[in-house]
């Protein structure tokens, strides 16, 4: 075990590490914003608009986040897309998560009071306005402690680029422990070691959320 344990080892195994943040956050941000506008679209209820949100939200939500990946990874260079590894892993992963975070931002603003909202109305705002002004601000309180937990899954769910064989953490770990039979179980525990640091550092972060709100 001691042997595993070189720079040249360790560096190998962190590159991966850097990858995966770099997934993640990507991913982070793409799906926050695809989440958040499918999340209003289907609250709104507006006709077809809703509706249809509402579908691509189902679909997506009843799909293994594995199969996404692989089907990316596939049919975009099929139909003409030389994409990355790495962004077929933040694409599927973007895509799923979206579906995830769109019904946390839906139940954030299903839970805002509807006095407030009628006090909203009453006062001329347009329902526009109230959206904007009263719903999303009380809503985006509530959906943040949820979100960060969703964004934990989503750090976890980087290890599923390893079927497309992308250079990430779990498939650095693979390869650094294949190299000796007694590398296998430093190499995963050493990158269990730094998918926990980071996870545990965001749910902090979310225990801490959930007390303010």
């Amino acid at each position: 075990m001691d042997t595993f344990f070189t720079w040249t080892n360790i560096r190998f195994i962190l590159d991966g590490f850097l990858l995966t943040l770099e997934v993640a956050l990507y991913s982070i941000l793409i799906s926050t914003a695809l989440g958040i506008l499918l999340g209003v679209l289907r609250y709104t209820r507006l006709p077809v608009i809703s509706q249809i949100a509402a579908f691509l939200i189902d679909i997506i939500r009843n799909l293994p986040l594995l199969l996404i990946i692989f089907f990316l990874f596939l049919v975009l260079p099929a139909v003409g897309f030389s994409v990355p590894l790495k962004w077929s892993a933040i694409i599927g992963l973007s895509v799923f998560e979206a579906a995830m975070i769109a019904e946390i931002v839906r139940s954030g603003l299903n839970s805002v009071d509807k006095g407030q909202i009628e006090a909203a109305r009453s006062s001329s705002l347009s329902y526009t306005q109230t959206l904007w002004h009263i719903v999303l601000p009380l809503g985006l309180r509530r959906m943040v402690p949820p979100m960060v937990s969703q964004y934990i899954s989503l750090m976890k769910d980087t290890s599923l680029a390893v079927i497309i064989s992308l250079p990430e953490l779990t498939h650095s770990a693979q390869i650094a422990g294949a190299q000796n039979q007694s590398f296998v179980i430093p190499a995963l525990l050493f990158a269990a070691l730094l998918y926990f640091f980071v996870n545990y550092g965001m749910s902090l972060v979310a225990k801490r959320l959930e007390v303010r709100t």
